[in-house]
């Protein structure tokens, strides 16, 4: 059990802890599309994500606490982008950026496109249009960092009860 579930946080100390993850979001960017490119511009030095506290490019899933996905997510997408998302640490946040990204956009009825990444995932924030300009994304990811300032962080933290099966040693009774 860990500290954060046995000791109620005094609410300093809850709002140092939201402060500094609000303002300290590694971004793992998932561009499939067209969207990716209004990605990659709102992370250009033009519009300088650094001073809201995001660093763009983490060297992995398991550094990153954001996932932007950007763009059209196929089927034959879907299950790299759920393996990139599970490989994330907790807490972990969805920006889901564009219409195809929302909802499947104009390629909704095709056969080979998601509906969504929100069947996938859970998703923090959309970011709307098709595709978005930058300053939509960046609208975005001020709105996820109002939504980790409010959040409660034991709720957040709290571990899951998984159930370890025991499994007998080798050469003792019952064992295999």
């Amino acid at each position: 059990m860990a500290v954060m579930e046995k000791v109620k946080l005094p609410k300093p100390a809850a709002w140092a802890l939201n402060w500094s993850r609000r303002y300290s979001l590694w971004v793992m960017q998932f561009g499939l599309a067209c969207c990716g490119i209004e990605m990659g511009a709102a992370f250009a030095s033009k519009f300088d994500v650094i001073r809201f506290g995001v660093i763009p490019f983490p060297a992995s899933p398991r550094q990153a606490d954001l996932l932007v996905v950007a763009g059209t997510v196929t089927d034959k997408m879907a299950a790299p982008l759920k393996r990139v998302y599970d490989q994330m640490p907790e807490p972990k946040y969805v920006i889901s950026m564009g219409s195809c990204a929302n909802c499947g956009g104009p390629y909704w009825d095709s056969y080979s496109v998601t509906k969504g990444c929100d069947q996938l995932m859970p998703v923090d924030v959309y970011v709307p249009g098709c595709p978005p300009r930058p300053e939509a994304l960046l609208q975005g990811i001020i709105r996820l960092q109002a939504k980790i300032d409010g959040e409660d962080i034991q709720e957040k933290w709290k571990g899951h009860d998984t159930l370890i099966p025991h499994i007998p040693e080798p050469g003792l009774a019952g064992g295999i």
